[in-house]
Parts: C-alpha cells; structure tokens; sequence
C-alpha cells in the first residue's frame, strides 16, 4: 500500500468513527440484503456484532501503519472466522457491504481515490484472512 492510500482509508474512517453504530446497522442490512445466505451466520446481538465490528475496523485501519504486525491478527481473524461457517466466497460480499457503507457515511466526500484505497485495503485484508483460513487467495 502506498502512503498515499492509508493516509486515504485512516483520514476517511476518521470520518465514519462518530457515526459508528449507525454505519455497523447500515453494513449489516446491506450485507443480509446482498448475501441473505450469510444472516443465519449471526446468531447473537446485532448491536454487539456492530461494535465487535467498529473495533475490529479500528485495529485494521490503524495497522496498515505497519502490515508485518497487523498481518498474524489478521490471520488468526480469518481462522476464527472459520469456526462461525464463513466461506471464503462471503469475503466479496462483506466488502461489497463495507464499500456501501462507506460511500453512504461518507456521502460526497467518498471520491473515486478513497473507493480505489478501501478497495485496495479490502482486498490486502481479505487475502490474508483467507490465505489463512483456508490456504489460498480470494479469487
């Protein structure tokens, strides 16, 4: 990643932080509308999971400062996810789901160059999630 699109992705999740429960609300109803396959998935409080959500978007946004020490928290992420039932097609859909939401939270200030940084991001991320969750690269 270049300097350029983490100042991008960080600068613009700054923007969505004050908003945080209302934008987890918004990622999930476009993720079950998206991949209503994915809703028997979650099982508990929905406005836990947004803050489970919130915080783990914290920790990701803030570690792309330094990928080598955010890599093993992602990687044991994507292992843990296995346990719930994910499937390395869902990732897609999340990111589907985080691109949305952040282009509605961010509203005009959500420029083709911070799509093209969250895209990027997003896809570092997921990559690694499922490289080690199921030993290979989202395709």
């Amino acid at each position: 990643m270049t300097p350029t699109e983490i100042q991008l992705v960080q600068t613009s999740f700054e923007a969505v932080k004050p908003i945080a429960d209302k934008a987890a609300e918004l990622f999930y109803g476009r993720l079950f509308e998206i991949a209503p396959e994915v809703k028997p998935l979650f099982t508990g409080d929905m406005e836990e999971q947004g803050r489970k959500l919130m915080k783990t978007l914290t920790i990701a946004v803030a570690g792309l400062n330094d990928l080598n020490a955010l890599v093993p928290v992602l990687q044991k992420l994507g292992q843990g996810h296995v346990a719930y039932g994910v499937k390395p097609e869902h990732y897609d859909k999340v990111g589907a789901a985080l691109l949305w939401t952040l282009e509605q939270g961010l509203g005009e200030a959500y420029l083709p160059e911070v799509d093209a940084a969250w895209k990027h991001t997003y896809q570092i991320l997921s990559d690694t999630m499922i490289g080690a969750a199921y030993g290979q690269a989202a395709e």
